[in-house]
């Protein structure tokens, strides 16, 4: 196993050289890794395509027009970000000031998934740079071309001791992790993130953890039912519902249950076409293992759209499943695969009560018109975020922190939230001089009751 502790120690003497603390430095930077994404963006949208078949719109929309607006973002807000703040001081503290100061952590270790192999990758480390931090990217080995094009990126750009890209399998990751960081920034499953806190308590080190779960869609009676079987369509096959944030089952209310299923029949096909698999832009499943893993979930209800696969291409179409009970083995794991079990429901409250009794999950959709229902849900129900009305939309702002809650995360990100995360928030008081407050000393007359006054 190699040892990379070199490496840690050529970015933590380049950190403690104050480098990455220049605020003009972090956007000198910011600016340059825009320049460097856009000069190689149709490679890409190359290396994506050899790895996943994602077609050049879908490589584009979530893996590199997302982190451009990202970098916009951050670059426009950055030095309000990174200026230390003034926060107010307690009675008991008066004639002193308070403020707290934004510092970066130093050494800060990315551990970044396959399924949007660019992105996931790049959007924290867009976070790390901001605040200053030094940072080992570990892309993922399923998708081999386009870590090599991340390595090649980085390294012909930006020098090992400040960023670095270490491509490798698990052991690669085990050997980072054996290491000393400051952080540790992790987007993948739900029992890799365990492995990887246990990792960290080692050292006590900070962790960032974007894992899943299983994503609850709820479609109400009053559901605008087109306009939902789009979005509900859109948001689970994007990316083959490889994304950690899709609609991973489907609640609808049993007086819609037949027309909404009637509706996302015609939206997949709108969307996806007729044949999406022989259509050649339809993204394949990751790889041989995955796709077995998902043609097994094949068997279980009742097949009501879609179904066709094809190992040959790992290659899934839009399938809808009924019949479907918690039983089946389907229900029983996150499925990140563009499979979609659908269950019914008539009480509402009971309904919550089946989705609150397992795993919190990292994002939850709510189709209806009634607030009411909607506040219910909210308010009944813990999860990372999600939307109304709609689908996975809401990680696209940088205005809205993203990240789980319980089992499907810790830690949120996006916007503010990515300097935040890679940030320590220093607090400072500054006192005063010119008079002393006696009640704070037990030697002056009468300081207790001074100093219950104060203090009450």
């Amino acid at each position: 196993m190699e040892n990379y502790g070199d490496l840690i120690q050529k970015q933590r003497s380049f950190f403690t050289s104050g480098k990455t603390r220049d605020v003009l430095f972090r956007m000198e930077v910011l600016t340059k890794l825009r320049t460097v994404i856009k000069k190689h963006e149709q490679e890409l949208m190359d290396a994506l395509k050899a790895d996943l078949n994602k077609s050049e719109f879908d490589a584009y929309l979530t893996e590199i027009g997302i982190l451009l607006e990202e970098i916009r973002f951050t670059m426009k807000h950055l030095k309000k970000w990174a200026k230390p703040r003034k926060v107010k001081s307690s009675l008991a503290q008066v004639g002193s000031k308070s403020y707290i100061y934004p510092e970066p952590y130093g050494v800060a270790l990315i551990i970044a998934p396959w399924n949007y192999p660019f992105q996931l990758a790049i959007a924290p480390l867009i976070g790390a740079i901001a605040a200053g931090n030094c940072a080992i990217l570990k892309p993922s080995e399923l998708t081999p071309q386009t870590s090599a094009l991340l390595s090649k990126m980085i390294s012909s750009h930006f020098p090992e001791e400040y960023i670095s890209v270490v491509e490798g399998n698990a052991e690669t990751s085990t050997a980072l992790l054996n290491e000393k960081v400051d952080y540790i920034f992790f987007t993948g499953s739900v029992p890799v993130g365990k492995i990887i806190m246990e990792a960290a308590s080692k050292n006590l080190t900070p962790v960032t953890l974007e894992l899943g779960g299983k994503s609850p869609c709820i479609v109400h009676e009053d559901a605008n039912l087109k306009l939902a079987a789009k979005r509900i369509a859109w948001g689970k096959y994007i990316n083959a519902g490889q994304t950690c944030v899709a609609p991973d089952y489907l609640y609808v209310h049993s007086r819609v249950k037949e027309e909404f299923l009637k509706e996302l029949k015609l939206a997949i096909h709108e969307l996806y076409g007729e044949n999406p698999i022989e259509s050649g832009h339809f993204t394949r499943i990751v790889s041989e293992k995955h796709f077995s893993r998902l043609a097994k979930f094949l068997i279980n209800g009742t097949i009501t759209h879609g179904g066709r696969h094809e190992i040959s291409s790992l290659s899934i179409e839009p399938t809808v499943l009924g019949n479907i009970t918690w039983n089946d083995e389907v229900m029983q794991d996150e499925i990140f695969g563009p499979i979609l079990p659908v269950l019914e429901y008539d009480d509402l409250s009971k309904m919550i009560g089946e989705v609150t009794a397992r795993p919190k999950p990292l994002a939850l959709y709510i189709f209806t018109e009634s607030e009411d229902v909607q506040n219910e849900i909210l308010s009944s129900i813990s999860f990372g975020g999600g939307c109304i009305n709609d689908t996975v939309y809401h990680l696209s702002s940088p205005y809205l922190p993203f990240g789980g809650v319980g089992e499907s995360g810790i830690g949120a990100y996006h916007g503010k939230g990515s300097f935040d995360v890679f940030s320590h928030e220093k607090s400072i008081l500054k006192q005063t001089t010119r008079f002393d407050l006696p009640f704070r000393y037990p030697t002056t007359k009468d300081a207790l009751k001074k100093l219950r006054f104060f203090i009450k």
